[in-house]
């Protein structure tokens, strides 16, 4: 059974601390993350470093820079490529190492499409053009013809792209994943708690600036649609009233 159990940073091969990724505070005191479940979510504010690791990861495991698998990689910026020196500084351990499996960035999503047109080959993404489908429904065509076959399955922010409906029609099908097939085992960076809520997920926190497991009540997407939904009106007067406190006087 193919299974993440560990990843590393070692240390001896970080090239400079104070350059990126490794200026990044999570990513910067990451020693080793025990990964203990076959459904993982990366939780944490935007630049807390989640989507960095999990692009690494990618990588290190042969998948393409802006998503894809092993037989698909496209960078079409260097930028995307900052990632390499974290690549080369990670360990990670895999009971098995198939190589299968799939990478799915919502912020690149479009090349992938673009590239299947080019292909001309439809079958496996639904039998029709990604492009002649609403970002949401092509997202979820690939996610129920790609993630099928057992192997190591990355995804990062799928809420870009899906409404709250369909945030739940993906746990639905990552319900019926695990349910059905042993073999598979997935990552999922998120800022969904609707995504979060999966039940049996492990949860890796990257917020102040340390990666640390958490329950689902403790992630920070929970805690502020609890008091957003909880008291709406007093949750904006004190919102605003923050700003009001915050802005230079006139």
């Amino acid at each position: 059974m193919m299974r993440l159990k560990k990843i590393s940073l070692l240390k001896d091969r970080v090239e400079s601390w104070q350059e990126y990724p490794f200026n990044v505070p999570a990513i910067q005191s990451l020693e080793e993350i025990d990964v203990r479940s076959r459904l993982v979510f990366f939780v944490g504010e935007n630049g807390s470093g989640k989507s960095t690791l999990i692009e690494a990861i990618a990588a290190h495991y042969g998948f393409g820079y802006e998503g894809g698998n092993r037989n698909y990689s496209s960078a079409t910026t260097d930028s995307v490529r900052a990632v390499d020196p974290l690549v080369k500084a990670l360990r990670i351990a895999f009971t098995t190492r198939t190589g299968k499996g799939f990478y799915l960035r919502a912020e690149s999503f479009f090349n992938i499409a673009t590239s299947v047109d080019q292909i001309g080959f439809y079958e496996p993404y639904g039998g029709k053009s990604l492009h002649a489908q609403s970002h949401g429904e092509s997202f979820l065509s690939l996610l129920k013809n790609r993630f099928t076959r057992r192997g190591f399955y990355l995804i990062d922010e799928p809420e870009a792209a899906l409404s709250p409906s369909r945030q739940l029609s993906l746990l639905v099908l990552l319900h019926d994943l695990l349910e059905k097939n042993d073999d598979i085992q997935l990552v999922i960076a998120t800022h969904s708690p609707i995504v979060l809520a999966f039940p049996g997920a492990q949860i890796l926190s990257f917020d102040g600036g340390k990666i640390r497991e958490v329950e689902y009540e403790d992630t920070l997407p929970f805690q502020i649609y609890r008091r957003f939904f909880g008291d709406r009106e007093n949750f904006m007067q004190t919102l605003f009233s923050e700003l009001d406190l915050r802005s230079p006087a006139r």
